[in-house]
């Protein structure tokens, strides 16, 4: 069973930076994609990011290319984002995502394996 496990959150003044990790278990992730997502009170989950765990082919929304960077440790089943420049809408508890295609697509639904999340807070 693939487990996902965040880490790496917290609270930073706007302008700073943070790295999440996500580190995979339960498979081999050889054919899988990794995604970030966040979701901010009250609003939807939206996508961040997201890697084809083999090719390393990336997928960034808009609102956060060049300022994250999303890499994966295959040594280490390790999902990286690496967030600098980070604003006040940054704000929400970030998941990591798993689907088994390999596709980078945006849309949540694709993605079978999620983890609990962890909480970034940027304060202005």
């Amino acid at each position: 069973q693939v487990q996902l496990v965040e880490s790496g959150g917290g609270l930073v003044q706007a302008g700073g930076s943070l790295r999440l990790s996500c580190a995979a278990s339960g498979r081999t992730f050889s054919r899988y994609a990794m995604a970030w997502f966040r979701q901010a009170p009250g609003k939807e989950r939206e996508f961040v990011s997201a890697i084809n765990w083999s090719a390393g082919i990336t997928n960034y929304a808009d609102s956060v290319k060049g300022r994250f960077t999303i890499s994966r440790d295959k040594a280490k089943n390790t999902v990286y984002l690496q967030m600098i420049s980070l604003k006040p809408e940054d704000t929400g508890v970030y998941y990591c995502a798993a689907n088994e295609r390999g596709t980078i697509a945006a849309l949540d639904r694709l993605y079978g394996y999620w983890g609990q999340g962890t909480q970034v807070t940027v304060s202005s």
